[in-house]
């Protein structure tokens, strides 16, 4: 056999040009990797991997809540009744979430990210197993709230650890691939339930404990930032110094988040997270129960709609997945404004016609991957933008602040969604009633302030 230069130049001139392009295009999209270090990588699968195992942790009750809460709530429970505390499980989860990634996102700017990023996993895994043993809906929302905490504050530290360890040039393309991580998360997700009966419920909590053995790899392989450890070191020398004034290293780091030079980027950026989580998980995260309805409608037994709702969450990641990778690559090229507004514009297109101008699964099924490019693939801006709006003394705070007191707003919202359900008597009006609040989202770009092209301070 030839080699690939010997059979190239026995091309004709146009086509020897053509490959000679196509290559040197190739070469030109991968140079980039040259400028990552194999520790750098290491950062990143680890970040990664936390994630994965975060949304996958958060995603088990979605998919199991329709058997979990019928038994819970025991016989003679109706499905308004079922819906309404199905929503008070998930507001008190949100409620966790929100609560883990302010507290520990303050955590982290003091005992540094890697060691709140054990904490955090450790806790998420071991009380999502811990919902196993839930005797009642009470048991099994204590035991998500706990689980929220630990969920909320990984991926604090996470966008931290990475944002603050790979070159700056390339922040937004390792944002992107950190993000991508929650497509993987849901997927196993689904993969979990199909492998064990979805009636058999517990046990698939069960599953959700394994990534506690997860944190014992990140404590033989990273280490803390540089960046941070020298703001570790400033405080330190700061505080032992005899003639020791006051400064910003000094303040309280979620009292700093509001002072004048912070104030609007806190408040942005967290209205921002409360316009995409909401749409996230007041509408989004209840695609499963629409399916299940839909499926109901077409005569569908309910072994086959909870099949077709599992079905549903694999093409929706699928399509996610490109939208977390796109997310990177337009926010360099256009600004990180303009990548958000994409992808609410295509949100609030898509939701709605998903849900309400199909007319069964198949159609549903077909959208469902599009769906996912801009609903879920738009939170992958959060890893990009957040850690680049506040200064290393108190990022983790920063973006745990912003991202979770959206959510906590989400929370909510979420319960007025479960509400919407009974009043539209329909999953998809009400979700598809909710997913208008990019409108808001795009009236917040215009006080976002744009960061691309600046280096972190």
């Amino acid at each position: 056999m030839k080699n690939t230069r010997e059979s190239s130049a026995e091309l004709p001139l146009g086509s020897r040009s053509t490959t000679q392009a196509v290559d040197a295009s190739n070469r030109s999209m991968l140079a980039w990797t040259n400028e990552v270090s194999r520790y750098q990588w290491i950062v990143l699968l680890v970040a990664w991997l936390g994630w994965v195992f975060d949304s996958m942790d958060g995603t088990l009750f979605s998919l199991v809540q329709k058997s979990s809460m019928t038994e819970l709530m025991g016989p003679g429970a109706t499905e308004a009744t079922i819906g309404f505390y199905s929503s008070v499980v998930f507001a008190v989860m949100l409620a966790g979430w929100a609560a883990g990634g302010i507290c520990f996102g303050i955590v982290a700017d003091y005992i540094g990210r890697t060691k709140a990023l054990v904490a955090t996993i450790l806790i998420y895994s071991l009380f999502t197993g811990l919902s196993a043993l839930s005797q009642s809906w009470w048991h099994l929302a204590s035991f998500r709230f706990i689980t929220g905490l630990g969920l909320g504050g990984e991926w604090a530290a996470g966008a931290a650890l990475v944002a603050e360890v790979w070159p700056d040039r390339l922040r937004a393309k390792a944002g992107a691939m950190l993000q991508s991580a929650a497509a993987f998360g849901y997927f196993f997700a689904a993969l979990i339930t199909r492998a064990v009966d979805v009636g058999s419920w517990r046990y698939v909590y069960l599953v959700g404990a394994i990534p506690a053995i997860f944190v014992l790899f990140i404590r033989l392989s990273v280490k803390e930032p540089e960046r941070w450890v020298e703001v570790r070191d400033q405080r330190r020398l700061a505080k032992k110094g005899p003639k020791h004034k006051p400064s910003d290293l000094d303040a309280f780091t979620l009292k700093q988040l509001f002072s004048p030079e912070l104030r609007r980027d806190t408040i942005v950026a967290s209205s921002l997270a409360f316009t995409v989580l909401l749409a996230l998980w007041g509408a989004t995260m209840w695609i499963p129960s629409v399916i299940r309805e839909v499926g109901a409608r077409e005569g569908l037994g309910l072994a086959d709609q909870n099949r077709y709702a599992t079905y549903g969450i694999m093409l929706l990641n699928g399509g996610s997945l490109f939208g977390y990778l796109g997310f990177g690559p337009l926010a360099d090229r256009f600004g990180r404004r303009a990548a958000f507004l994409c992808f609410f514009i295509g949100g609030l297109i898509l939701f709605p016609v998903t849900f309400l101008l199909t007319k069964g699964t198949t159609q549903i099924f077909l959208l469902l991957p599009l769906v996912g490019v801009f609903t879920l693939g738009i939170t992958s801006g959060f890893p990009i933008y957040l850690p680049e709006l506040f200064p290393t003394r108190v990022r983790t705070t920063g973006v745990g602040l912003c991202y979770n007191l959206g959510r906590i707003v989400t929370a909510g919202g979420v319960l007025i969604t479960g509400a919407l359900v009974g009043f539209f008597g329909s999953y998809a009006k009400a979700a598809s009633s909710v997913s208008l609040i990019y409108l808001v989202g795009i009236v917040l770009l215009a006080f976002a302030r744009e960061t691309r092209g600046k280096q972190l301070t």
